[in-house]
């Protein structure tokens, strides 16, 4: 397969990277269900800021909102998103019906690869059968399956799809060669033959859940930093002169990765009979994050009715994401204890803010006369802050929550209070 044509199916934050890449090299067809989506892409904007608008007007990628034009594609790479349900299920019907879209349009020959998280054994066991009812085609004889997991970091401009290590795995030796040809053409940061899909896949879903343990560990420490009125910062620093520390943070863990794959690790788990309590205990930790933040904010105002600004709704800094944020749960925890609570984001899409969670954004923050204001997220603009900015922002004796450390060191002015995890 020496010149492959390409389909991607899904164009969020993991598919457009990719597309705009492979699109170098090979003939590509991008292809998502949301017409707007493509629409805004064909005129040039990416609302993710994933790709610069220079980019994507320059691309040779073909997009489309119909399954039509991916018909003859030789590779079809899928990069859904894989959620989970109100009770921390996994939910496959985005992947299932991107299966059904391919399979409509694939023909013999075809390899089908799958970039979104799942739990070992979904390919091959739950995707594959999908695309043999939709196609009439048989896995294994007909088409093929591979697998190559995908590695984007919202906002990350240093681990770019480009840059990094691309694992790869396929249902035969031939399968993983083609993958490990087009993906080693994409990345100069090298392929990594990865010994079975499973492995692939189980990798995948443990190299996200590690980080979710680990970020649950600092939580729990910051609680009872919190009780010994301590910092967690100034804890983190001291400890973090020894050579083998690991540098992890506190915080809200939100996000389409490492707040939900632990739960596809852990279904895995059950099934089989495992009970993953460590696994299962981080998720718990991290989810009851916001809620801890805004008791603890709650107490520094004494407890009194107050006018609270949040800076900062997205799930991390200088990206758009509102995908499983946890600031969401700050903010519910403040107007539970009866705090009236305006929010700011510098880079969120208010429409998406009041669409998914109910939240009006403000669309600037000058008027001041507030009792706190919180640094949810380290948004650019925020770490820009002077004392001067708190001066005009808060009323005297007011407070500065500073969730991430955004503004340690900052001299504040007189009378004003901080509070920092």
């Amino acid at each position: 397969m020496s010149h492959p044509r390409i389909a991607i199916v899904g164009l969020g934050y993991v598919g457009l990277p990719l597309a705009v890449a492979i699109a170098r090299h090979f003939f590509t067809t991008g292809f998502d269900i949301h017409p707007g989506r493509i629409a805004e892409l064909s005129s040039g904007i990416d609302r993710t800021g994933e790709v610069d608008p220079t980019a994507l007007k320059s691309s040779t990628l073909r997009l489309t909102s119909d399954p039509e034009p991916m018909r003859g594609a030789d590779v079809f790479i899928v990069t859904v998103p894989t959620p989970v349900d109100a009770h921390n299920k996994p939910d496959l019907s985005p992947l299932l019906k991107a299966c059904r879209s391919v399979g409509k349009v694939m023909a013999a020959g075809a390899i089908v690869v799958f970039e979104s998280t799942v739990y070992p054994g979904v390919t091959e066991t739950i995707c594959g059968p999908e695309l043999e009812r939709a196609s009439g085609l048989v896995c294994g004889k007909d088409f093929f399956l591979g697998y190559s997991p995908e590695r984007i970091n919202p906002g990350d401009r240093d681990h770019t799809v480009d840059r990094i290590v691309k694992v790869v795995a396929g249902q035969t030796r031939q399968v993983a060669d083609t993958l490990a040809a087009i993906y080693g053409t994409v990345t100069r940061g090298g392929v990594y033959r990865a010994a079975g899909i499973k492995v692939a896949e189980a990798a995948k879903v443990i190299e996200n859940a590690q980080r979710d343990i680990n970020i649950a560990f600092i939580n729990e420490v910051t609680m009872i930093c919190q009780r010994l009125g301590l910092s967690v910062h100034d804890v983190l620093e001291t400890a973090g002169t020894k050579w083998n520390f690991l540098p992890f943070r506190p915080g809200l863990v939100g996000g389409h990765c490492i707040g939900v794959d632990p739960f596809y690790l852990a279904e895995c788990a059950l099934a089989l009979g495992h009970d993953p309590e460590i696994i299962l205990a981080g998720r718990r930790i991290n989810d009851g994050m916001g809620a801890f933040v805004a008791g603890q904010i709650d107490r520094a105002l004494d407890g009194r009715p107050s006018r609270i600004l949040v800076l900062g709704l997205t799930f991390k800094e200088n990206v758009p994401d509102l995908r499983n944020t946890k600031v969401v749960d700050v903010v519910a925890g403040l107007k539970n204890r009866g705090h009236s609570v305006d929010i700011h984001d510098a880079f969120a899409d208010p429409e998406e803010a009041l669409r998914e969670y109910g939240l009006t954004l403000l669309p600037r923050f000058d008027t001041g006369g507030y009792d706190c204001v919180v640094g949810a997220v380290p948004h650019r603009p925020y770490t820009e802050f002077t004392p001067e900015t708190f001066a005009a922002l808060l009323r005297p004796g007011g407070l500065v929550a500073d969730i991430k450390g955004i503004w340690r060191g900052l001299a504040l002015p007189d009378g004003l209070r901080l509070w920092q995890l």
